[in-house]
């Protein structure tokens, strides 16, 4: 395997199937599957989910919410999110366990990073909700946080693209796809990979980025591998 040991952030909207909204057993299903089939590889996995599916802080500020209330409400849909893929990966014969930023037992354990450690290297998924625990810090950001935490040889973003693009794919037909980036050409051109404090970790503790598609059967499985899957970003 050119892995051993991952991090893949998931978007909460991906949980909700074709409309984004709310959670489809489907997806969760089929995720759940791709996931089983690295794990049962021997890869050390851990996930961050986001929360957009169901809340979304920033977009609540639009409709009077308090910044800091209207993240929170965030969190709190990502540890929603946690559980329902953790059911998920349980009835396809995955062990799991979710962790929490914040003190939130019974709905998930207080995520220490030992502790999520020891679950990756005893077969199970450690699932890390809650975003960092802080206002104003978004899922990706806490998805290279935890991935600089938890020794990660990869950050793996799935998304609904096969990759980075020049230019939005669903929108523009001539799009150029990248097999390969350097942090700096994805800065220079201002390519929306992910927010800046998230990118930043990644750059600075050399944690290689790979977008691919998550929706396509195999994928995850053969990026794994080392097959030429996504789009890499490293130094």
């Amino acid at each position: 395997m050119k892995y051993s040991k991952v991090l893949l952030k998931l978007s909460g909207e991906s949980l909700g199937g074709d409309n984004g909204r709310g959670l489809d057993e489907k997806v969760l299903g089929r995720y759940a599957k791709e996931i089983s089939t690295i794990v049962e590889s021997g890869v050390g996995v851990a996930i961050v989910i986001g929360g957009g599916n169901i809340f979304r802080g920033l977009s609540g500020t639009s409709k009077g919410f308090d910044r800091v209330r209207g993240d929170q409400m965030g969190m709190l849909a990502t540890v929603i999110n946690s559980i329902a893929l953790s059911i998920s990966l349980k009835l396809n014969g995955v062990e799991s366990e979710v962790f929490t930023s914040t003190p939130m037992e019974p709905f998930g354990r207080y995520y220490v990073r030992d502790r999520a450690l020891d679950v990756m290297n005893k077969g199970g998924v450690a699932i890390i909700a809650g975003g960092t625990g802080n206002p104003y810090f978004t899922t990706d950001s806490a998805s290279a946080l935890r991935a600089a935490e938890l020794g990660v040889s990869v950050l793996l973003k799935g998304t609904r693209v096969d990759g980075v693009y020049d230019s939005d794919p669903e929108k523009d037909e001539l799009a150029i796809k990248y097999k390969t980036l350097t942090y700096d050409k994805a800065l220079a051109d201002n390519l929306k990979i992910m927010d800046m404090t998230a990118f930043a970790l990644c750059r600075e503790n050399k944690i290689p980025i790979v977008v691919f598609d998550m929706n396509c059967s195999g994928n995850l499985l053969k990026l794994i591998k080392g097959e030429d899957i996504g789009t890499l970003i490293s130094q």
